[in-house]
């Protein structure tokens, strides 16, 4: 059995923090994501439609803009749900709430996902066109009781 000298330890325990000082040093300050909270939920509802509310958030310090649509499970649009607001610009650093009323369509429940969608603002508004996209959806059950 080979053993190790306290230098060679004292040397290998100060590469490791270097190592990770160095590391986390080159990480960005904020990893920031677009987000919507809640992710998950379930409801119950006496009606023929439920009601969701969810938040998008930026994290980002400058301002984004925002569509809210809803999806079933297999990612088709929702197109009879209402999403108020659909549309708008969130400002940094912030988050807003927006209801969503769905129809359950006959159901006995439904399940849906409500994504929360980043869209690009177009170029000659003071910056350039970005082209990306982000989209983040909460998957949501709904359970139909009469």
């Amino acid at each position: 059995m080979k053993t190790i000298s306290s230098n060679t330890f004292k040397a290998i325990t100060l590469a490791s923090y270097l190592g990770c000082a160095v590391t986390t040093a080159l990480l960005p300050s904020q990893a920031a994501a677009q987000a919507m909270s809640p992710m998950r939920g379930e409801v119950k509802s006496f009606t023929d439609s439920f009601a969701l509310k969810v938040y998008p958030a930026n994290p980002y310090k400058h301002r984004i803009r925002i569509e809210v649509k809803v999806y079933d499970q297999d990612f088709r649009e929702v197109t009879n749900a209402r999403v108020s607001p659909a549309n708008f610009t969130l400002g940094g650093n912030s988050d807003r709430q927006v209801t969503v009323m769905v129809p359950f369509d006959g159901a006995k429940s439904r399940k849906v996902r409500v994504c929360t969608e980043s869209i690009p603002f177009p170029a000659g508004m003071g910056n350039k066109k970005q082209n990306i996209k982000a989209q983040i959806c909460g998957k949501f059950l709904a359970e139909r009781l009469n």
